[in-house]
C-alpha cells in the first residue's frame, strides 16, 4: 500500500523549482537604513547568486548612472534589462520587470553590495571587481543568513 502512495505521488505535478524561494518568507528581512544611493553609481560585477541546481550562466553586470540601471544577471537563467532605478523606502528600489531590489548590505567603501527581495525569489552579490575577497565573502554569508536566506545555497562564480 505504501508503494502505491509513493507511485501516485510521483505521478502528481512537480513543484516549479524556479518559484521556490531561497529564503524563509516568514523570517524578517531588512534593507540598509544607512545607504547612500549616489554612491551606488557605476559598474558592478555579479560575483554570486542563488539558483536551483548549478547556475548555467556566468557572472552578470549592473551599471547604475543618472537614476537609470542596466543589468545582465544570472538568476537561474540570464535576465537582462534597462530602465529607471526608482527609489522607495531606504535601501529599496523598483527595477523594471523585476521584484523590488532590497539592498541588504553594502560595505563602507561601496565595493560589495548584497541584493535580496522579501519573497526570496532571488538574491545576488555585486562587487566592483570580479573577485570577492574572503573577508567580504564571509560578511555576505552572514548577511544572507541574518535575512533568512540559506547561505549554503549561494553560488559563487
Amino acid at each position: 500500500m505504501a508503494a502505491l502512495f509513493v507511485m501516485l505521488a510521483a505521478c502528481g505535478p512537480r513543484p516549479d523549482m524556479a518559484s521556490q524561494p531561497f529564503r524563509n518568507p516568514d523570517a524578517p528581512i531588512y534593507s540598509s537604513a544607512v545607504l547612500e544611493p549616489d554612491r551606488m553609481a557605476g559598474r558592478w560585477v555579479q560575483v554570486a547568486g542563488f539558483g536551483n541546481g548549478a547556475l548555467t550562466c556566468g557572472p552578470g553586470e549592473v551599471i547604475i548612472a543618472d537614476g537609470e540601471i542596466r543589468w545582465s544577471l544570472c538568476l537561474d537563467q540570464p535576465q537582462n534589462g534597462t530602465g529607471a532605478l526608482v527609489p522607495g523606502k531606504q535601501g529599496r528600489f523598483g527595477v523594471a520587470d523585476m521584484q523590488d531590489w532590497w539592498v541588504l548590505w553594502v560595505d563602507g567603501d561601496y565595493r560589495t553590495m548584497v541584493i535580496g527581495t522579501p519573497s526570496g525569489q532571488f538574491g545576488f552579490v555585486l562587487n566592483r571587481e570580479a573577485t570577492l575577497p574572503a573577508d567580504r565573502a564571509r560578511a555576505v554569508g552572514d548577511i544572507f543568513d541574518f535575512n533568512g536566506y540559506d547561505p549554503g545555497a549561494l553560488q559563487v562564480f
